[in-house]
C-alpha cells in the first residue's frame, strides 16, 4: 500500500497537473464491451473507480468509490456534504434512468429566508458563508438508492480507497492549493482553518500530505452500518450542530430534516437531435431541458457546414442559448412544488416559434421568456446566482452500463463549514433570493423541503439503434449548460472525437454578456461580435468536462485540460 501511494503521489505531482488525456480502446462489439473506462476530475479518485471496475464492479459501484475519494481530495467541488444528479444507462435493456440526490431546504425556512429587514436581499457571500445556506445533503442517500438498483459489489467494499487515503494522507494538488490560497472565507471557520492552513494562516503547500482521520471515521461508520448512520445519530447531530451553532450565520437545519431526506428516481428528459437521442436530467435541475432547448433551436440550421469557433457558429449558438436561458430563468425549478411546463418548453411548434427570433449576423440579447403556457404571464424571473464549483465523472463498466454524474457543494468549499471531516454545501443559495417579482411568484423561490434549481447537466447520448453513444458532463455553475451543449455539438455536428470536443475553446451566452475564453483563437472575434451588437467579455472559462464516446473503432475517453482530470481504462 505504501508503494502504491508513493506512485500515485508522484503521478499527481508530476505528470497529471492540468494534463489532457485521451484514450482509445478497440473493441469488436460495443454491446458486450469487456472493456471499462472512467474519466474523472482527480487522478486519485479516478484510480479508486478504476480499481473497483477491475474487480468486476458496476458503473454505479465505481461511481460510489470515486465520489468518496473526491470528498477527500477535491473538497472545493463536491463530497458527501453535498448533492448530485446521476444518469444511468442499462446496456441489457437500453434503458436510461435518472437519480436525484439534490439537497432539500429545512422545514423551518420561510420564503423570505434571504430577505433582510430593510426588504432587500442579502449579498451573495453574506448568505453563503455559514449555516444559513446549508441544505440537507443528498449524495449519499441517492448513491445508496442507485446501488440497491444497479450495484454489484458489497457497499462496504466501495469505501476502502477513500478510508485508506483519509488515514494515510494524499498530496495537495496544485489546483486545491491555488483555491485554498484564493479563498478568503475558508480560514474564518475554525475546523477548516485547522485542516487546510498552517498556524500562520498560510495554505498548506502543494505536495503536503494531508490526512483526515475524522473523515476516515465517518466513512468507516457509513461503510459498516449504511447511510442511515449519516442521516440519523452522531454524524447527523454533528452536521446540525455545525449549522445551528455557526457564530456569524447560523442556519435552520434540524435532525428531523436530516432523517426525512428522500432521494428520488425521476424520468429523464430525452429528445432527438438529428440522428441521435440526447438524454439529460429533468427538474429540479435546469440542465437537461435547457441543453435540449438549445439543440432543438439549432436543429434546422446547417451547423455542420460552419467551422467550429467561426463567427457564424458563435452567433447562432449564442442566440439559441440566450433564448433557452430566458425560459430557464422564468419556468424552471422543483417540479414537486411548482408547475414546470417541460413538454411545452420542448414542443416542436413552440421551438419553431422561438427560433424565428434568431436573425443570423445579429443579436437581440437579452430575450424575454416565451409563452409556452397560459400561466407564463403570472411568473417572475429568477435572480439566483450559481458560481462554479462542482465535479463531473463519466464511467462505463465492462458490461456496457454507464453512469454520468455531476456532483456539487455549490460554491468553492461550499458553506466553508466542516463536520465529520467533510465540507457542508451552500446549495440553498441556488434558490432565488427574491421569492416574488413584478409578475408574481418566482418558481425557484425557497420553500420548506424544496430542492433548489440547478444547472448540472449529466448527459447520455444514444445512437439510432438505442445503444449508448456518449457520456458527458461538466462543472461550471450556470455555464455548465453551455459547456455540455458545445461538446455535444462538437461530436454530433462536427464529427470530433471526445477529446477534441472537450478541448474546443468556449463561448457562452446566458442571455446577456457573450463570454469568450481568453488566450484562445476565439479572442480574435471580439470586435466582430461586438459589431453584431454583443457585449463581449474575455475570461477564463474553467470547465471540467469528462466524457466517453463509443465509436466503430472503439471507446474514446476525454478529460478536460483546464483541470486535473484523467481517463483510466483497461
Amino acid at each position: 500500500m505504501h508503494n502504491t501511494r508513493c506512485i500515485l503521489q508522484s503521478l499527481l505531482l508530476t505528470s497529471i497537473t492540468f494534463v489532457s488525456l485521451s484514450i482509445l480502446i478497440t473493441t469488436a462489439n460495443a454491446k458486450t464491451l469487456q472493456k471499462f473506462m472512467i474519466s474523472a476530475a482527480n487522478p486519485l479518485a479516478a484510480k479508486a473507480g478504476f480499481d473497483i471496475l477491475q474487480k468486476g464492479a458496476s458503473a454505479v459501484d465505481a461511481a460510489i468509490a470515486t465520489q468518496m475519494v473526491l470528498t477527500l481530495v477535491e473538497p472545493q467541488s463536491s463530497g458527501i456534504g453535498g448533492g448530485a444528479f446521476l444518469l444511468h444507462f442499462n446496456n441489457a435493456t437500453n434503458e436510461v434512468s435518472s437519480f436525484d440526490g439534490r439537497e432539500m431546504a429545512p422545514a423551518a425556512v420561510k420564503e423570505n429566508h434571504f430577505i433582510q429587514t430593510d426588504g432587500n436581499p442579502q449579498k451573495f457571500y453574506d448568505a453563503v458563508v455559514g449555516g444559513q445556506s446549508v441544505g440537507v445533503p443528498g449524495v449519499l442517500a441517492m448513491m445508496n438508492l442507485a446501488h440497491k438498483t444497479h450495484g454489484k459489489l458489497p457497499w462496504k467494499d466501495l469505501f476502502v480507497a477513500a478510508i485508506d487515503l483519509s488515514e494515510n494522507g494524499f498530496p495537495i494538488s496544485p489546483r486545491l492549493h491555488f483555491l485554498l490560497n484564493r479563498d478568503k472565507y475558508l480560514k474564518t471557520k475554525v475546523k477548516a482553518a485547522a485542516y487546510f492552513y498552517d498556524a500562520e494562516g498560510n495554505a498548506k503547500p502543494v505536495g503536503h500530505i494531508l490526512k483526515n482521520p475524522e473523515l476516515a471515521a465517518t466513512l468507516k461508520a457509513i461503510a459498516s452500518n449504511g447511510v442511515q448512520v449519516f442521516y440519523t445519530g452522531a454524524i447527523a447531530r454533528e452536521i446540525v450542530k455545525a449549522v445551528q451553532d455557526d457564530p456569524n450565520n447560523p442556519g435552520l437545519l434540524s435532525e428531523t430534516d436530516m432523517a426525512n431526506y428522500l432521494p428520488k428516481i425521476r424520468e429523464p428528459v430525452c429528445q432527438m437531435y438529428r440522428k441521435h437521442k440526447v438524454c439529460g436530467m429533468g427538474p429540479p435541475t435546469s440542465g437537461g431541458i435547457t441543453s435540449l432547448q438549445i439543440l432543438k433551436l439549432l436543429e434546422n440550421y446547417d451547423l455542420p457546414s460552419m467551422p467550429a469557433g467561426s463567427i457564424d457558429a458563435i452567433n447562432l449558438i449564442s442566440e439559441a442559448s440566450a433564448l433557452a436561458f430566458a425560459d430557464r430563468g422564468k419556468f424552471l425549478g422543483d417540479a414537486d412544488f411548482v408547475e414546470i411546463p417541460v413538454t411545452h418548453l420542448l414542443d416542436s411548434d413552440y421551438i419553431k416559434q422561438r427560433s424565428k427570433l434568431i436573425i443570423a449576423g445579429s443579436t437581440n440579447v437579452p430575450y424575454s421568456a416565451g409563452n409556452p403556457t397560459s400561466r407564463a404571464g403570472f411568473l417572475s424571473i429568477d435572480d439566483a446566482i450559481e458560481l462554479p464549483s462542482t465535479s463531473h465523472f463519466s464511467i462505463i463498466d465492462k458490461e456496457g452500463n454507464a453512469v454520468s454524474i455531476t456532483t456539487s457543494v455549490e460554491n468553492v468549499f461550499g458553506s466553508r463549514l466542516m463536520a465529520g471531516g467533510f465540507i457542508l454545501n451552500n446549495q440553498l443559495t441556488d434558490f432565488s433570493f427574491r421569492p416574488v417579482g413584478e409578475n408574481g411568484p418566482v418558481n425557484n423561490r425557497i420553500q420548506p423541503g424544496k430542492r433548489p434549481r440547478s444547472s448540472m447537466s449529466p448527459t447520455l447520448v444514444l445512437d439510432e439503434k438505442g445503444d449508448l453513444f456518449a457520456v458527458i458532463g461538466s462543472p461550471g455553475g450556470s455555464r455548465i449548460i453551455g459547456y455540455v451543449t458545445s461538446t455535444l455539438i462538437g461530436i454530433l455536428d462536427w464529427g470530433m472525437n471526445m477529446q477534441q470536443a472537450i478541448d474546443m475553446p468556449h463561448h457562452i451566452n446566458r442571455n446577456g454578456t457573450l463570454d469568450l475564453e481568453k488566450n484562445t483563437p476565439l479572442a480574435a472575434h471580439k470586435k466582430a461580435l461586438e459589431a453584431m451588437g454583443y457585449t463581449v467579455k474575455l475570461r477564463s472559462l474553467t470547465s471540467g468536462l469528462h466524457g466517453i464516446l463509443l465509436t466503430e473503432d472503439g471507446i474514446q475517453g476525454g478529460a478536460d485540460p483546464r483541470r486535473e482530470g484523467v481517463v483510466l481504462s483497461n
